[in-house]
């Protein structure tokens, strides 16, 4: 069993920043990290996905070159670092983790296997 604990949320101003944790334990070898954002009653999307070793990630292009996503192999956390955020950025967002494609990552949210508990994201204008 993979347990996956995120950081609290935030509230920020538009245009400022903010960094979400996923921490993992349990047998997570060769699991790739995601984030995904979900606003009410619509699916959850996906924003950025990262390997087991880091060395490899993938972007919604909805957010590239605004949000980073990073991972500290020691601790088994990953991070999602967003800025200049804007209100459309408001959305509870959760990591998964799945091991779907080994040594690769997956956008689609079928196929992550592990959830945190998600936490909200809130973007004032």
């Amino acid at each position: 069993q993979v347990y996956l604990v995120e950081s609290v949320g935030g509230f920020v101003q538009d245009g400022g920043s903010l960094r979400l944790s996923c921490a993992a334990s349990g047998p997570t070898t060769n699991y790739a990290t995601a984030w995904f954002r979900q606003d009410p009653g619509k699916e959850r999307e996906f924003v950025a996905a990262i390997i087991w070793s880091g060395a490899m990630t993938n972007y919604a292009e909805s957010v590239k070159g605004r949000f980073t996503i990073s991972k500290d192999v020691a601790k088994n956390t990953v991070y999602l670092q967003m800025n200049r955020l804007k209100p459309e950025h408001t959305a509870v967002y959760y990591c998964g983790a799945t091991t779907a494609i080994i040594g690769g990552t997956t956008s689609n949210v079928e196929d992550y296997d592990y959830w945190g508990q998600g936490n909200q994201v809130t973007v004032s204008s």
